[in-house]
């Protein structure tokens, strides 16, 4: 990528997996190192999500300049949270599209994902919400190739998740509906809610998968995450019938493969999702996030890793 050093180049990869579809991936994955995306053709450009800080959002506009030659001319966020969105400002001929939802909650949300890291350099970041927005699905199109926007909902995720699937070449940006090597995370959405939403990606019939977090890879990413989903909803069921806490659970459980994956952390809240699905709570109703948080860092003696 022009203008950035080794460690930069180091930082991010950037792989075309069809012509004019490039994965910008960020690894190793884990908290706040999202993937994003560059559709190129016809001379312009569009992204798909951006990235956490500011530092991080302006070396993709590096990778989109020297694909393009120019700005991208839109910006899809497949959800509210900071880690996609944050870097939308740095994109100001970009326009930003995103769910309704989307729009409300960056709004609602403000910097609060940065406030979890204090120590992290975020950088001068702007709130920027999208600006067109949309509420079941839309069609971007980006020279020859042709973006559909598809809401997948009502909760999985969070309460917003965007997919951007190119079916003319297979390609299905997921979101942070699919991880690759990092814990799944539905303690915004719902982890039944979750499952159905990978039911639905798999209809899809995708052959290419870039998820939210980790590597690129294929329809068996679909399979992993609701394995790790399942065990998870197995997990809070007996954990509830033997009358013990999430966090009781989360103690006591034996993480198997999945110790392996990236923040494992997660583990608690996504049990307090699935404890209060299992108690009725609708999909997607809100838990205290904050106070969540503050569990899983007490929980784990640490609080969970940045290094964006």
């Amino acid at each position: 990528m022009p203008g950035t050093s080794a460690q930069d180049q180091a930082a991010a990869t950037l792989t075309e997996v069809a012509d004019g579809v490039h994965a910008y991936v960020q690894p190793p994955g884990g908290w706040c190192l999202n993937n994003a995306g560059i559709l190129t053709g016809g001379g312009s450009s569009a992204l798909v999500d951006t990235a956490a800080t500011e530092r991080r959002a302006r070396r993709l506009r590096e990778a989109a300049l020297g694909l393009a030659g120019r700005p991208p001319r839109a910006v899809v966020n497949t959800h509210f949270h900071g880690d996609h969105t944050y870097g939308n400002f740095v994109f100001p001929e970009a326009l930003t599209i995103g769910h309704a939802r989307t729009r409300t909650m960056v709004l609602a949300a403000g910097l609060h994902m940065a406030g979890l890291w204090p120590e992290v350099c975020w950088g001068d970041i702007e709130i920027s919400p999208p600006d067109l927005t949309f509420t079941d699905r839309t069609t971007l199109h980006v020279g020859e190739l042709r973006a559909e926007l598809i809401h997948i909902g009502p909760a999985a995720h969070t309460t917003d998740d965007t997919v951007v699937w190119l079916p003319d070449q297979g390609v299905l940006f997921t979101g942070d509906l699919v991880m690759n090597g990092v814990t799944p995370f539905c303690v915004m959405g719902s982890v039944s809610g979750s499952l159905a939403a990978l039911q639905r990606l798999r209809a899809l019939g995708a052959t290419t998968l870039v998820p939210g977090h980790g590597p690129v890879g294929g329809p068996g990413l679909l399979d992993a995450n609701e394995a790790y989903l399942r065990w998870l909803q197995d997990l809070a069921a007996q954990g509830a019938a033997a009358g013990a806490s999430p966090r009781e659970a989360a103690r006591a459980a034996d993480l198997g493969p999945y110790a392996e994956l990236l923040d494992s952390e997660r583990l608690l809240p996504n049990l307090h999702r699935a404890y209060a699905e299992q108690q009725g709570l609708p999909e997607g109703s809100p838990l205290d996030v904050g106070a969540l948080f503050e569990e899983m860092a007490a929980h784990h003696g640490r609080r969970p890793a940045c290094a964006a």
